[in-house]
């Protein structure tokens, strides 16, 4: 007996989880991709945007922002684009940016955490069914049931429960794994936002004290 032939003694249901596997499978390579574009070198990138705002040069931090194309680069970007309006608008355009690239980050992960759910309850429906026939046929026969007349039932219990959890185990190792990744980057996102406003604020107090200094 082959592995096409074990899958049809599943019955129905087994269809029904092979569908879940498939959209896991689809979300996890998606996820897999877009985390591992996210991924930067935090500390080299700090020391490039904290060269340039301390020069002033806003554009050229911007453009460097673009050739990145990260979620702490776009946050850092659009946070820039509002610097001559002050620390607190570049704050609040970074704060907004942060909340929208979280959000494509986590994009999925629900969808990967109802696999995780929904395919072991699957399995566990088919045993239940399976389990059903089983008894159906105990009662078809009057008690004079043999293996081999129980065995239909008997497969679609077993298998549709096994594969319902070779399908709900990874898909949660894999959620759990791209949970942990996203809150890593959250954090790497709000040390670069904390910092970037940082070094705004200091160079805005530093033009006022040389204005004060002025007109003194």
């Amino acid at each position: 007996m082959n592995l096409f032939e074990i899958f049809l003694k599943g019955g129905f249901i087994m269809w029904l989880i092979l569908a879940t596997s498939i959209v896991g499978l689809a979300v996890v390579i998606d996820r897999f991709l877009v985390l591992r574009k996210a991924r930067i070198n935090v500390p080299a990138f700090m020391v490039r945007i904290r060269g340039f705002i301390k020069k002033k040069d806003i554009s050229g931090a911007i453009s460097y922002c673009m050739e990145e194309k990260s979620p702490v680069a776009n946050i850092v970007r659009k946070g820039l684009k509002k610097y001559k309006y002050g620390h607190d608008r570049v704050k609040e355009a970074i704060e907004n940016a942060g909340s929208q690239e979280i959000s494509k980050l986590e994009k999925g992960l629900t969808i990967l955490a109802t696999v995780a759910g929904i395919a072991p309850l699957l399995g566990f429906l088919g045993t239940v069914t399976g389990m059903i026939q089983a008894f159906m046929t105990i009662q078809d026969l009057a008690g004079a049931a043999n293996p081999s007349d129980l065995a239909g039932g008997i497969w679609e219990a077993l298998i549709t429960t096994a594969f319902g959890l070779i399908v709900g185990i990874p898909a949660l190792a894999f959620y759990n794994y791209f949970l942990s990744a996203v809150k890593r980057l959250v954090g790497e996102m709000e040390t670069v936002a904390n910092d970037v406003v940082d070094v705004i604020q200091e160079g805005e107090a530093e033009e006022a004290e040389i204005d004060d200094e002025i007109e003194l």
